[in-house]
């Protein structure tokens, strides 16, 4: 999730991705208890928030720096020492992150602090925080799924022409089944080879823990061009063209295309709509 919000008891929270980890807006989620830079400084006024913080960071974080920490301990409970997210940044912690801007500006905390946070807060607030981020993430796997399954479709679909055009201008009349698969499977590295540059069996023993083929981990810019040179190499096909010159020019325009869509907003916005109405 780039940038979603949870309605937790009403108040607006906002989750934002860092490093593929999801972060929930501290800020946010002191609205209904009141000043959240004053809330958020009690907390880390707090030796147990410390101690929290220091054994989250050892475990998730190698660069975290402990001379800095230390200074920190040796203040914490002064009356002369307030403590903020900046000092404890200063430390190269990696937990707690100050985000600044138009949208989503404040205090944001992994949700391992956040939820941390929350008991702080209010037992009752944490435990509706905790029901509202797992349907958020239940709604993500969804959404993740039904984009897997409507990318499939689609280079399924233009795999079926593609097949169709080999079918009429490739294979003789008198190739067996075994030989029909051989040469299917010959075209598809043409493909794999002008778009991923290597085959299908290539990939296998590259990457022998992975479960499927390479076309079941590209990404939705790749299957995006993947279509798209199925339905060029079938006219291409239907043209007379040899593997070896096919081959040539699909991967030019493979090229060209995985060039165009990386510089446009376009597949962006499809991948972040969704691509199902349920009436």
């Amino acid at each position: 999730m780039a940038n979603s919000v949870m309605i937790v008891q009403g108040v607006e929270v906002k989750v934002t991705a860092r490093d593929g980890e999801d972060y929930i807006s501290l800020t946010d989620m002191c609205k209904a208890f009141g000043d959240s830079d004053q809330l958020i400084k009690n907390w880390l006024q707090n030796k147990n928030t410390i101690e929290f913080l220091q054994v989250w960071e050892e475990l998730n974080n190698p660069n975290f720096n402990l001379v800095e920490l230390h200074q920190i301990k040796n203040n914490i409970g002064l009356n002369r020492f307030v403590m903020s997210v900046k000092k404890w940044t200063a430390t190269g912690a990696i937990g707690l992150v100050a985000k600044a801007g138009r949208y989503g500006s404040g205090t944001y905390a992994h949700k391992d602090i956040a939820l941390e946070f929350g008991s702080w807060l209010s037992p009752e607030f944490k435990l509706y925080l905790i029901k509202e981020f797992q349907r958020l993430k239940q709604q993500e796997a969804n959404e993740s799924k039904l984009e897997w399954s409507v990318k499939r479709i689609l280079s399924k679909a233009n795999y079926r022409i593609h097949t169709d055009a080999i079918k009429a201008h490739i294979i003789p009349a008198l190739l067996n089944t075994k030989q029909h698969t051989f040469v299917y499977s010959s075209e598809a590295d043409i493909l794999n080879q002008a778009l991923f540059g290597q085959t299908a069996k290539q990939w296998k023993d590259r990457n022998p823990n992975l479960k499927g083929n390479m076309r079941d981990h590209a990404t939705v810019e790749q299957l995006t061009v993947l279509a798209a040179l199925e339905s060029q190499n079938a006219l291409l096909i239907e043209q007379g063209y040899s593997q070896e010159e096919r081959l040539a020019m699909l991967n030019r325009l493979a090229i060209q295309q995985m060039s165009s869509l990386l510089q446009t907003r376009a597949i962006e916005e499809l991948k972040e709509k969704p691509l199902l109405i349920e009436e």
